[in-house]
């Protein structure tokens, strides 16, 4: 996946929820676009804590190359 397709799924609005896919099996959801930074190679995505407080618990960053699928979430999922 570029680094432009993923910014353009990330700036759509109405905003849709994706789930990226990853090489190792790994899945990684994308809720809200603020959670999510794209650069040239990677992306960083904020994982949410348990508590609902907006505050990430960790964060993770995934070379681009290595998302083998990025696919809206259902609404609810």
């Amino acid at each position: 996946m570029s680094a432009e397709e993923l910014y353009e799924m990330l700036h759509e609005r109405p905003f849709i929820p994706i789930r990226l896919h990853i090489s190792n099996g790994k899945t990684y959801d994308i809720r809200h676009p603020e959670t999510a930074i794209v650069a040239q190679s990677i992306v960083t995505v904020g994982l949410p804590g348990d508590n609902g407080s907006g505050i990430a618990r960790a964060v993770i960053h995934c070379s681009l190359s290595h998302i083998v699928q990025a696919e809206p979430l259902a609404v609810g999922a």
